[in-house]
């Protein structure tokens, strides 16, 4: 299935859409304040070590400190502190052992770590002091002699492949894990990127020698560059940015590290905005909402909190089918293909639970799990699938390593502060009134007055009247009323007059 990969750029912002078949499959949205930390390499200072939790908090410069679990702490630190009896070594079994935290970490050490995903929520960044430096054809492990090759590449040519990069290699030191993009490489391309990768790792070790803590030693390449390193494949036929000074400095880092993208890119210069030749800012809209209309007639209902996502299948308004049973094993085959699509577009990570409508057909379930498990194949993100739990639900874990598309571009409403949901005008005056019988019982003002919403007040007004008037008889105190337009529906003050 061919591909177009649309770039509109702005000082501001570079918002990147995949498109295939005229369909927005993915969007990568990097504004220039808000830039990823992903793939950042930090000479971090070790702010506290927790031995109960075997990690430890890390100072990289950040509003909040970076988060490192002992798992992902090298036996042997990249450090100019880093204590020499750190280091692991086998057990009776000849398998690796891991030292405690505490035996390899302490407050005020410098360490050079890396980050594996952003800070999300309260959450702070999460790091790995495992060095990984990708290029566009090879990753390169510096604290590794391991050669590797993807996964993604049939098993019979990964011997082969795999004995041309330890050859190329030689024993300068460090690992590789050749990508998917290196299989047909020529021997050539792969020393390029071999020798671009030990250059940049030389000059990271050279700045963590001379720059304080907390100091960036290398930046991960922008959303730009990562277009050519991470989204280009085979089947892409155009990459179009309507920027020309960016087309110039893109065409020059491909010809550079990149060649075989060079013909794929064009300067778009039309009148009309190049997202518009696609819908993309509605599909963008679309993907902030909650729900997803099917061309059945019907819809997914998505939800996102911290912890989950929930994806509810329903069959709306479909009749097409002869019976009951095929009409949900159609209207689910559909969502799996709706719900991969949107995992993708709106970079859902973490845990997934989809309530497809419910099969009585072991045939339709294996059906629908097979064509979900297709879709997701094609996603550049890692997805696991766990199957029809006991009660119906699927289950799945798609990695996350990025803010949502909703979590970059959306913030909690004001008014029901991400609940979702607001009260009632009639509960607010319920509020008022015990609020009001609370204050009245501590202190003894002349008056007292009810600053709300016009939609409360008019309640007061209205309905409520007998309410108010019954409570102002019972405290002795009159009680006068103030609509304010800027005020939400749940705000109210009290004022004692």
């Amino acid at each position: 299935m061919y591909q177009d990969i649309l770039i509109n750029w702005s000082p501001q912002e570079t918002r990147v859409a995949v498109v295939e078949h005229g369909a927005v499959q993915e969007l990568h949205v990097e504004r220039t304040l808000e830039r990823g930390l992903v793939g950042n390499v930090y000479l971090g200072k070790v702010a506290r070590v927790l031995p109960g939790m075997q990690s430890a908090f890390i100072d990289i410069g950040l509003d909040r400190a970076a988060f490192l679990h002992v798992a992902d702490l090298m036996s042997s630190i990249n450090s100019r502190h880093a204590e020499p009896e750190a280091v692991a070594g086998p057990n009776g079994n000849g398998t690796p052992t891991l030292l405690p935290i505490e035996k390899q970490l302490f407050e005020g050490q410098s360490v050079m770590v890396q980050v594996l995903k952003d800070p999300i929520g309260t959450k702070g960044a999460r790091l790995t002091a495992q060095i990984s430096i990708a290029g566009r054809l090879l990753v390169f492990l510096p604290q590794d002699n391991h050669i590797g090759v993807s996964q993604k590449i049939p098993p019979r040519e990964r011997e082969a492949l795999r004995q041309r990069v330890q050859t190329l290699a030689g024993s300068a030191g460090g690992g590789f894990i050749l990508r998917t993009n290196g299989e047909d490489a020529t021997d050539i391309e792969l020393a390029d990127d071999i020798a671009y990768l030990r250059k940049t790792w030389a000059r990271i070790k050279d700045a963590s020698m001379r720059l304080p803590p907390a100091s960036v030693l290398h930046q991960d390449l922008s959303l730009l560059q990562r277009v050519l390193r991470d989204l280009v494949v085979e089947n892409t036929q155009t990459i179009r940015i309507d920027s020309h000074e960016q087309f110039d400095k893109l065409h020059a880092f491909a010809t550079e590290f990149m060649p075989a993208t060079v013909s794929k890119l064009q300067h778009y210069g039309g009148e009309r905005p190049i997202f518009d030749l696609f819908n993309i800012d509605e599909e963008i809209a679309k993907a902030l909402g909650r729900r997803v209309d099917l061309k059945s007639g019907g819809y997914l209902i998505i939800d996102q909190t911290e912890a989950l996502t929930t994806v509810d299948v329903n069959t709306g308004g479909f009749v097409g089918a002869r019976n009951f049973d095929d009409t949900i094993f159609k209207t689910n085959l559909e969502a799996s293909q709706a719900i991969a699509r949107q995992l993708r577009l709106r970079n859902l990570g973490g845990i997934v639970i989809v309530d497809f409508i419910d099969m009585l057909k072991d045939n339709h379930r294996e059906a629908v799990l097979a064509e979900f498990q297709k879709q997701l194949a094609r996603d550049r993100i890692k997805t696991a699938v766990n199957g029809f739990s006991a009660l119906g639900l699927l289950e799945m874990t798609r990695k996350r390593t990025r803010e949502s598309l909703a979590h970059q571009l959306c913030e909690p409403c004001s008014a029901c502060s991400g609940k979702g949901v607001v009260k009632t005008a009639r509960s607010v005056t319920y509020d008022i009134l015990r609020e009001i019988l609370r204050e009245a019982r501590q202190f003894n003002p002349r008056e007292f007055r009810v600053v709300a919403s016009p939609k409360v007040i008019e309640l007061f007004l209205d309905e409520e009247s007998q309410h108010l008037a019954s409570l102002s008889d019972f405290i002795g105190k009159p009680v006068s009323l103030q609509a304010e337009a800027a005020m939400a529906q749940e705000q109210y003050d009290i004022v004692l007059l």
